[in-house]
């Protein structure tokens, strides 16, 4: 765990070098299918531009929202304050929400249709997401509870987790499963065109996150009614996906009919 990397002698932090590399790998990924689904690529950079901007502001949004108790708000005008808490600080779920409304706003103002976008690249959200789940994992960030069996962690001093205690690396066990549900969703949209490619990513990550989050111990995470305000999401995804399942399956009746 390394909270910075050097790297030739220039110090990055981690947790970003990370997600840029994700982001790297996920284009060279993505320029591959966009040649085996004759898609338009100005347009897959289009709604990709968008879908960062909306991330961004979506995961800075939330986690103001589930954090405010902990922001000292009496010094927010004050420019290094300010901008250490915009620099720092972003909650996935808001993120992900962002990112696809984005999505949705970037294909009405340039009249892209992104739903087939999405059906063919929405792999690409867990496999970056992945790569954030290990940036977390060598900042110390999101850590997990106490536990002392196999494949227990101990964080160094410096790191964003409580040092000299052993922790589940809940962290790594995330990457894995979102690795999983990245190459399962893209092989079956690439072997055999299943339609149902963002209700399955929603559903199955809904349910892998819900559970997750039992054995998460960062306690700015925000809840309500015993559950934490990701498990909340979490829900309303694992419901979103089964409606929407329902919805475009009866429109498909009727268009066979």
């Amino acid at each position: 765990m390394h909270v910075y990397t050097n790297f030739f002698g220039i110090v990055i932090p981690s947790y970003g070098l990370m997600i840029v590399t994700g982001v790297v790998l996920a284009n060279l990924v993505g320029m591959l299918i966009l040649k085996r689904e004759h898609l338009d690529i100005n347009d897959f950079m289009i709604l990709e531009a968008y879908c960062f901007l909306g991330a961004f502001i979506g995961a800075k949004v939330l986690y103001l929202i589930v954090s405010y108790k902990y922001i000292e708000w009496d010094r927010i005008l004050d420019y290094k304050y300010f901008n250490d808490l915009m620099l720092g600080g972003f909650v996935f779920y808001g993120g992900l929400i962002g990112g696809l409304l984005f999505i949705y706003l970037g294909g009405k103002i340039h009249r892209i249709k992104p739903k087939q976008y999405l059906k063919s690249f929405i792999f690409l959200i867990p496999f970056i997401h992945c790569f954030g789940r290990i940036g977390c994992f060598m900042a110390g960030c999101c850590y997990g509870v106490p536990y002392h069996g196999i494949g227990s962690v101990v964080f160094p001093e410096g790191s964003f987790a409580p040092s000299g205690i052993e922790l589940f690396p809940v962290q790594l066990v995330e990457a894995i499963f979102l690795m999983i549900i990245a190459i399962l969703i893209l092989v079956l949209r690439v072997i055999c065109r299943f339609e149902y490619t963002v209700e399955l990513y929603l559903f199955i990550y809904g349910v892998i996150r819900f559970i997750l989050e039992y054995f998460r111990y960062d306690n700015i995470r925000g809840g309500f009614e015993n559950l934490s305000t990701s498990q909340w999401i979490s829900l309303v995804m694992i419901a979103v996906a089964v409606i929407d399942f329902v919805i475009e399956n009866k429109m498909k009746d009727k268009t066979r009919t």
